[in-house]
């Protein structure tokens, strides 16, 4: 059975630390026709309960061909037998310390775990559901913007994607339009109250019925009257309407705000350029460590064909580099979650000035609204005012007066008809 001898990798991290990975290559083999004294065979048993075999001699029973070895300090007493053989099991403990075959290093297995945990979507990584620590809400209770636009959704036609920070643009213009609407709406109540006043001051000038007399007379002329100064109450009513409530809703925020928000659009749409830019660079760096890795573990096992102090300088430049490969992908995720970082807290700051501008429209739109049902109370008290003398004089009519009335200025004679005498 063919054993192997983990290549071990180390990476300079952001840190300063070293992150190790480890491929595992092929180790040497021994000439096949050498047949090893018992003094130079040894083995052991790995913590996984594997057992290795190695030719190094024991300390404590050393054989006469000790005397044939030299020491190194990067090796352990080897035989001179087979220089090959030497060459390759000095290269092996120059690079890597011995381990099982198909050993993980307890940092591949912290980089595997955190794959498994997060996920990255549209260039942002979130954790995946079930994994990690529970996220609290940053405002709880509150339902607040800053918690709940963090992922992209598709368009209702599902081409494209849209980002959760325009989500929340959408709405403010949406608002801007509803309450330009609001205010033609009002506007429209205006026209009406202004052609009914018009029509109520038309009517208060008709003729009809202006030859009655007497109380009921008096009543119906206070009736035609009481139209013209309703008329004035209407009129005043949508001259009000315009100033208190019309106006004040189309000139909230003018064009300057449509300008206010593409600038939040424009500087947080910059940061998440900047954030796909970077996790290119990282899926960069992450495909060049890995070719340098696949690199290095070809050279390692071209050692095993060709010796020679080209093929070892080989190794040691592929090493190098992949080394370097290594801090590049440690830096350009530094890098990316700077950015990411920067683009969260940006995210939550615009987020919230979004909602603030959100209430005050609401809360703006709910004071002229308010001042609407306050003038049309006043209207109503208005128009009553203009029928209590109406009622007034409803109330005071007499028919039998409005009769001795007419009766003195249309009588004809006293005098009643008499009996015929012959």
């Amino acid at each position: 059975m063919t054993s192997h001898s983990p290549l071990c990798l180390f990476i300079r991290s952001s840190g300063g630390g070293l992150a190790s990975y480890s491929m595992s290559s092929p180790a040497p083999q021994p000439d096949p026709d050498r047949q090893l004294p018992s003094c130079e065979r040894r083995s052991y048993t790995s913590p996984e309960e594997l057992t290795f075999h190695t030719n190094s001699p024991s300390k404590a029973n050393r054989c006469s061909s000790s005397k044939k070895t030299r020491k190194s300090p990067e090796t352990t007493n080897v035989p001179l037998r087979n220089s090959g053989w030497c060459k390759r099991e000095r290269l092996a403990a120059m690079f890597c310390t011995t381990k099982p075959p198909g050993s993980v290093s307890p940092a591949k297995r912290q980089i595997n775990e955190v794959k498994e945990t997060k996920t990255t979507i549209n260039c942002v990584t979130f954790p995946l559901p079930g994994e990690g620590p529970e996220q609290q809400l940053l405002k709880p209770n509150e339902w607040s913007y800053c918690d709940y636009f963090w992922a992209d959704r598709k368009d209702p036609q599902g081409t494209t994607h849209v980002t959760g920070f325009e989500v929340l643009l959408q709405k403010q213009l949406k608002g801007k339009q509803l309450q330009k609407e609001m205010a033609e709406f009002i506007h429209e109540r205006i026209k009406i109250e202004e052609e009914y006043a018009k029509n109520l001051s038309k009517l208060s000038l008709s003729p009809l019925a202006a030859q009655e007399e007497g109380t009921l007379g008096e009543a119906w002329t206070q009736l035609k009257k009481s139209l013209h100064d309703e008329a004035e109450v209407h009129l005043k009513f949508s001259n009000k309407l315009h100033t208190e409530v019309e106006k004040p809703l189309l000139t909230f925020r003018g064009d300057n705000f449509k300008k206010d928000l593409k600038k939040y659009d424009h500087h947080i749409a910059d940061l998440r350029k900047q954030l796909a830019s970077r996790f290119a660079s990282v899926e960069k760096a992450r495909k060049a460590l890995a070719d340098r890795q696949k690199d290095l573990e070809v050279k390692t096992q071209q050692l095993e064909i060709k010796l020679s102090n080209k093929t070892e300088e080989d190794i040691k430049k592929a090493r190098r580099k992949s080394t370097q490969a290594g801090d590049d992908l440690m830096r350009c995720l530094d890098l990316y979650n700077q950015t990411q970082s920067k683009w969260f807290e940006e995210m939550v700051t615009t987020s919230m000035e979004l909602e603030k501008l959100e209430v005050e429209r609401v809360e703006w739109i709910q004071q002229h609204l308010r001042q609407y049902t306050t003038l049309r109370h006043e209207t109503d008290m208005f128009n009553q005012s203009t029928v209590e003398p109406v009622d007034q004089l409803l109330q005071n009519m007499d028919p039998a007066k409005d009769r001795e009335l007419w009766v003195k200025e249309n009588k004809t004679g006293e005098v009643r008809p008499v009996d015929l005498d012959i």
